[in-house]
């Protein structure tokens, strides 16, 4: 993952995005060919513009391959 090109710059991007909270949890998922990524979002239009930015898009490197809406009925770290 970290000898891609633009992995700096993506990786800082992706940071803040979590430091915003935007991003809650990600991660890449089996044989790490794809990642899956938990978003704080109003629509998938924030989702889309905000990836917009992300460097790794305008090198074409990531591609958002779906968007699922999740409703969360279970969560243990909650009391």
């Amino acid at each position: 993952m970290r000898a891609q090109a633009l992995w700096n710059e993506h990786a800082a991007f992706m940071n803040a995005l979590a430091a915003e909270k935007f991003v809650v949890l990600g991660g890449p998922l089996g044989s790490r060919a794809e990642v899956l990524l938990v978003i704080d979002s109003p629509n998938e239009e924030t989702i889309r513009a905000r990836f917009a930015e992300d460097p790794w898009s305008t090198a074409h490197i990531l591609e958002i391959a779906s968007v699922e809406p999740w409703t969360i009925l279970l969560d243990g770290r909650r009391h």
